[in-house]
């Protein structure tokens, strides 16, 4: 039997797909459609490892999904296939909705028949783990407690919104027809293979050309960031050890601002590759109009999965942004592919202008 991993050339699907591959014998099977996300060199290390299929295609894709769940027998699914751009979403919300809502539903139509018609229950016990947001949760004052599986939802992008509705499906799939499915909700990522539009890997990109790095407001925004690595373990001992029916929230115990996180982020870079002109990568630091419905501050409630499943982070932000920093550093040539065409009119006309 196998696992499907659906987005899992994006940046949270391809270290998982990395993670799982250096500690399991598994097979693994990737569905990505290789959006501008998407990137079949996130995974250059290990595609000619035969525990691994690829197949190019979309969670839209109905036939697909149950051709792939029948020919490789999977046991498990797990879902990253997603939009998951703020920005994008606030200018293009169409593609949210398709692929975040649809999309999820259309995942969901094939893995039910599949599991009541072509897989012994008792023998093979199927599990979904759909990989979802803290953001459906809305936004926190500085002194309301963090977010836990029992917070209201609250939606404020067209982003967060297509991500609540897709959670509310997998719930409603599993109470109507007792779906074997998992939610987990969670908190900023950062790490290796992260496109360059978020706020950590658009900073460091444009730092070392010399742009402006573009905060939104005040800078005083609040978000948990969790290193990518703990996630996927995160997301692996939840599919081994969560409960069907219940929903997971993850995050790293690192709340810090986005003026704080890219102060960091220059502190570092000033120790790691000073800049040609001897200035402090701080002075590039620029603030621009806020954004549209901008969340004030997210923060995760980490005692159910740590209790229930045995998780912690093992990175600090300390130790994380480190790590971050230093592989993109070592990986220039990917930067410089990924930031071309299509992506640098994109972010010159929504960041720079």
């Amino acid at each position: 039997m196998s696992i499907l991993v659906t987005g899992g050339a994006g940046f949270i699907g391809s270290n998982f797909i990395l993670n799982w591959l250096s500690s399991n014998d598994e097979p693994l099977i990737c569905l990505d459609k290789l959006t501008y996300a998407g990137n079949l060199k996130n995974l250059a290390g290990v595609l000619d490892d035969p525990r691994l299929v690829f197949v190019k295609g979309s969670i839209e894709d109905y036939g697909l999904l149950l051709e792939l769940l029948k020919k490789h027998r999977v046991r498990a699914v797990v879902n990253f296939a997603a939009e998951s751009h703020v920005d994008r979403s606030i200018h293009g919300p169409e593609d949210f909705i398709q692929t975040n809502i649809v999309g999820t539903f259309r995942l969901l139509e094939a893995m039910r028949f599949y599991v009541a018609r072509l897989v012994n229950s008792e023998k093979d016990p199927f599990r979904f783990v759909h990989v979802s947001t803290d953001e459906v949760y809305g936004s926190l004052d500085i002194k309301d407690p963090p977010f836990h599986e029992d917070t209201r939802y609250d939606p404020n992008s067209p982003y967060s919104a297509s991500k609540a509705a897709s959670d509310h499906l997998v719930h409603a799939y599993h109470r109507t027809y007792g779906f074997p499915a998992i939610i987990t909700n969670c908190s900023n990522n950062y790490g290796p293979y992260q496109f360059p539009e978020k706020l950590i890997p658009l900073c460091l990109h444009n730092a070392l050309a010399g742009k402006p790095l573009p905060i939104y407001g005040d800078g005083q925004q609040i978000r948990d960031w969790i290193y990518v690595e703990d996630h996927c373990n995160a997301i692996q001992m939840v599919m081994q050890h969560g409960r069907v029916g219940e929903t997971y929230n993850i995050g790293g115990q690192a709340e810090k601002t986005n003026l704080e996180v890219v102060r960091t982020l220059c502190d570092i870079l000033d120790e790691k590759k000073p800049s040609p002109c001897g200035a402090s990568y701080n002075e590039q630091v620029k603030f621009v109009r806020d954004r549209p419905g901008h969340d004030r501050r997210y923060a995760i409630d980490t005692t159910k999965i740590v209790r229930e499943v045995g998780w912690r982070p093992t990175e600090s932000f300390t130790t994380g942004i480190r790590k971050t920093i230093d592989w993109y550093l070592d990986n220039q040539d990917w930067v410089a592919e990924v930031t071309t065409g299509d992506y640098r009119e994109w972010i010159e006309k929504h960041y720079l202008t």
